[in-house]
């Protein structure tokens, strides 16, 4: 295979598979006449890297970016991507440890409602101004509504007033105590004062500077050359993330050399990366489930819902859809947070469809009724999964109706207006438990589920204040114990993250949170 076809850029987001094997054969440049059907030549490790070829690294991301202003973006994908433009006053580690970040140090008040930072000095935003207390408090007085604006997320209008001391030293004040607020700290927010084109050409202070976006293709990276802290800094000089969400087109890009490392949507593919490239597989810290409009007709009916619980197999949608590389969950929380994780309510609702059918009964719908399942198309392990959930609800009556939708209509639809019975999706796990489990609170912007829980909501609010990390961890693990006894939901699984990176890249790293540490990444020997 030639060296530049090895490089070769994807072209669109409904590229196929088809058309790749056609485009590399119609160039010689990938299966041969002589390789049979279903297999194709090694062409990674037997293609010498130029100097060129490793100032370039190519992966991918599921779906399309929901906006690359981060004060207004709300998808993971975007976020795990765009964490390398923006940083927060603080960061995390593999291990969700909370560390310096563009502060250098911080502390907290004796009456635990004043956090001071002390900003990193020569730390500059890509447009080269240069970051001051300046910038941090015109970041956090927007988040928090301060600026006579609607706060951009309820989790920061617990901000009552932010402070520049000096150039390099900002005090942040809350309403009251909250044992969140570092990890709420450490997520990429902190935009220059003044600028106010993000959505167009985001400007942050990361290791990677953003360059384009083209969309239905690709988000381009470069090396942010004047990055501050050079234990930290980029080592490849430019990323290019292709947004493709076809299992077989992304196989097929690896293979034939167009894309470095991917994570994979199945894991039936894995035997034919082998030889080239090494399968990296890690819990994700997120959970899968059939969100249940707890508002609307039949859903409000407790017996409903626990009904529907029993009538799906977890583990068939588990060996189904993830190939086993998943855990079965009975709320929304995962083991990954071991600290908070509530181990007694393993096998909460084993699969036990004679019981679905007797409370369904019992809720008056003998006869069972209709269910309209939203999901969105462009991520296969949910419309896989909604194929056999569908199956499963049949055998108890229920009949299944799967309405696939675009992304961008299930963010506005589902996520955003409720507007659904039921939906198939992942909500990402969260450094701090409340941002977990709080999606289910009354309070909460975007609770599509619409779960309502007067002892749940009061638990959350108490465990947010609480200091005593032991009584915190009970209380987190009573509202898990609420979500499920209520069913506000069939919490499914949470999937196990498989990456496929090439043999001579190192570096890397799986976190709590979705995260593409692009800047620990290297190729060997560079």
């Amino acid at each position: 295979m030639g060296k530049k076809m090895g490089r070769r850029v994807l072209s669109s987001l409904t590229i196929t598979a088809m058309t790749v094997v056609a485009l590399l054969a119609s160039t010689g440049c990938g299966m041969s006449e002589n390789t049979p059907a279903g297999e194709s030549k090694s062409t990674v490790q037997n293609v010498a890297r130029t100097k060129s070829e490793t100032d370039i690294l190519r992966t991918n991301m599921i779906s399309e970016p929901d906006s690359l202003d981060p004060w207004k973006s709300a998808a993971s994908d975007t976020s795990a991507v765009m964490q390398n433009v923006f940083e927060g006053l603080l960061r995390y580690d593999t291990d969700a440890k909370i560390l310096p970040g563009l502060a250098q140090s911080w502390n907290l008040s004796d009456d635990r409602l004043t956090y001071t930072f002390q900003l990193n000095k020569g730390v500059k935003f890509h447009n080269d101004h240069d970051l001051t207390a300046e910038d941090v408090v015109y970041t956090y007085q927007h988040l928090a509504g301060l600026d006579g604006n609607k706060a951009v997320a309820v989790r920061y209008s617990q901000i009552a007033a932010v402070k520049a001391i000096n150039d390099y030293e900002v005090a942040i004040t809350l309403k009251k105590p909250s044992a969140q607020f570092p990890a709420l700290a450490a997520m990429g927010m902190i935009l220059p004062k003044g600028y106010d084109k993000q959505a167009e050409h985001p400007i942050g202070t990361g290791p990677y500077k953003f360059v384009s976006y083209t969309p239905g293709q690709k988000i381009v990276l470069a090396k942010n050359e004047a990055y501050f802290d050079q234990t930290r800094a980029a080592k490849i000089p430019k990323v290019e993330i292709h947004v493709i969400h076809d299992q077989a087109t992304v196989i097929s890009a690896l293979q034939s050399g167009q894309l470095d490392l991917a994570r994979l949507m199945s894991f039936n593919s894995l035997d034919v990366l082998n030889k080239d490239f090494n399968i990296m597989k890690s819990p994700s810290n997120m959970v899968q489930l059939l969100g249940l409009n707890n508002s609307v007709t039949p859903l409000n009916k407790l017996e409903v819902r626990q009904a529907i619980n029993y009538a799906i197999d977890k583990k068939a949608v588990i060996d189904g859809v993830f190939s086993g590389f998943a855990t079965e969950l009975h709320s929304n929380f995962s083991p990954v947070m071991k600290e908070y994780y509530n181990e007694r309510l393993d096998a909460y609702y084993p699969y036990d469809p004679e019981k679905a059918k007797d409370l369904l009964q019992k809720a008056g719908l003998l006869n069972g009724f209709t269910l309209n399942i939203k999901v969105p198309s462009n991520y296969t392990m949910h419309m896989d999964a909604a194929q056999i959930i569908a199956e499963q609800l049949s055998a108890v009556g229920i009949k299944a109706k799967i309405i696939p939708v675009e992304w961008a209509t299930w963010l506005e639809e589902v996520n955003s207006k409720a507007n659904y019975e039921a939906t198939i999706i992942s909500l990402t796990g969260k450094l701090d438990p409340a941002d977990v489990l709080g999606r289910f609170s009354t309070s909460y912007k975007r609770n599509f589920t619409k779960f309502r829980n007067k002892e749940f909501d009061e638990l959350i609010d108490r465990a947010s204040t609480e200091s005593d990390n032991e009584k915190r961890v009970e209380m987190y693990r009573e509202c898990q114990e609420i979500l499920a006894k209520e069913a506000g939901s069939v919490f499914i699984c949470d999937p196990n993250i498989v990456m496929a990176v090439r043999k001579d890249i190192q570096g890397y790293k799986f976190y709590p949170v979705s995260f593409l540490d692009l800047a620990a990444i290297s190729y060997a020997g560079k």
